[in-house]
């Protein structure tokens, strides 16, 4: 009976690897694609930002496939609507990590939402990356949580020091009460620009959805400000520039990542004219490889990518770039190589997580010009 020791032994082990592996690494063993789950808002008010986002990452998807996909398997993306609705992320990635065990999830693009779903990926153990949430508090919900685009501490900052070299020493700042996205930036921009010899004169605040501004800008232009900071979504940017030009306010608009959507520029028109914000990327930077993106997108979808874009397809390229460093599906094994990412070549720069699991990288500033975004700078961290 002796011979038999060994097997048993054998088999004692096999089933006590089994017993830790994670559900999500259990079910990949069965499968033969990595499931990645993706949550974003593809029908309702901030559409543009989830249907763009989807989009970079489908085509980062189809150029990992076409390349024989990572581990010896083909990645398949699981693709959920949010509605751009509170309540939807939680019931979201509850069901991609119960029901399709995921190895990993990308989303939010909006950090409101993406602060509803990241408590819950933390609770399971599976590693999000949101391409697009920058409120800080995002990746302080634990270890699990990354994002691939910078902050809204950086580009608060960046926004008030541009606002002082423009010589704007005066400014009104409105917000969107509603979103934490608008508030978190709202305070950092006034932080630095109080600090450093700049006057906010006058704060007001709306809610997402709103059309009509008549009263907040009443209260902002008998302040005269130089500027207007407008922390908000491109749902409602250009209607209360609009607003703002047919009270007779010429101050300039100043904004953030946020503006970039598909009617800032269609409604906005010309009462956008002149005005400046911080965005991820710029299709008039003549590095190859962005050139080569913006080539592929265009000729994919018929139109060229927006910020978004850009960073959906950055964040699916980094998810599998890091289960590729891992050699692993294992979610604590991605979770580790996604820590550890350095100099990622990403279309929206060289991305490198920091020890909060924030993204170190560059932001750029855009001016609207001619009714387009036209590239005035970058700024580094």
């Amino acid at each position: 009976m002796k011979p038999l020791k060994p097997l048993i032994y054998l088999a004692f082990a096999a089933c006590t690897a089994a017993l830790v592996l994670s559900p999500a690494t259990r079910a990949m063993a069965q499968q033969d694609d990595i499931p990645i789950g993706e949550y974003e808002s593809l029908t309702g008010v901030n559409a543009s930002f989830g249907i763009s986002s989807h989009q970079g990452a489908a085509l980062a998807l189809e150029e990992v496939n076409a390349a024989g996909g990572v581990l010896g398997k083909k990645v398949r993306l699981i693709t959920e609507d949010d509605r751009s609705l509170a309540g939807e992320p939680a019931t979201i990635v509850r069901k991609l990590i119960s029901r399709d065990h995921v190895v990993a999830i990308l989303g939010e693009f909006a950090s409101s939402r993406a602060l509803e779903g990241a408590p819950i990926a933390q609770e399971n153990k599976i590693p999000m990356l949101s391409p697009g949430a920058t409120n800080a508090k995002v990746t302080e919900v634990g270890d699990y949580i990354f994002r691939n685009c910078f902050i809204d501490p950086f580009q608060g900052t960046v926004m008030a020091k541009f606002a002082l070299s423009k010589g704007f020493k005066n400014v009104a700042i409105m917000t969107d009460e509603k979103q934490d996205y608008s508030q978190g930036l709202a305070q950092y921009f006034r932080q630095y620009f109080t600090a450093n010899g700049g006057t906010v004169v006058r704060e007001q605040s709306y809610s997402s959805g709103d059309k009509d501004f008549r009263a907040q800008l009443t209260s902002i232009k008998a302040s005269n400000p130089d500027a207007i900071f407008l922390p908000g979504y491109y749902s409602e940017v250009p209607l209360i520039a609009r607003q703002a030009r047919q009270f007779g306010i010429k101050a300039a608009f100043l904004g953030g990542d946020g503006w970039v959507g598909s009617s800032l520029l269609t409604v906005g028109a010309k009462a956008l004219e002149g005005s400046y914000f911080s965005s991820h990327f710029s299709v008039e930077n003549p590095d190859p490889e962005l050139q080569r993106f913006v080539k592929l997108y265009t000729e994919k979808y018929g139109s060229q990518p927006d910020d978004q874009a850009a960073l959906g397809f950055d964040g699916l390229k980094m998810l599998v770039d890091a289960i590729k460093r891992a050699g692993s599906t294992e979610p604590a094994a991605i979770r580790d190589a996604l820590a550890a990412t350095k100099d990622f070549p990403g279309v929206t720069g060289k991305i490198t997580i920091d020890e909060h699991r924030n993204a170190q990288k560059a932001a750029i500033i855009q001016t609207i010009a001619d009714g387009k975004y036209k590239f005035v700078e970058a700024v580094e961290p």
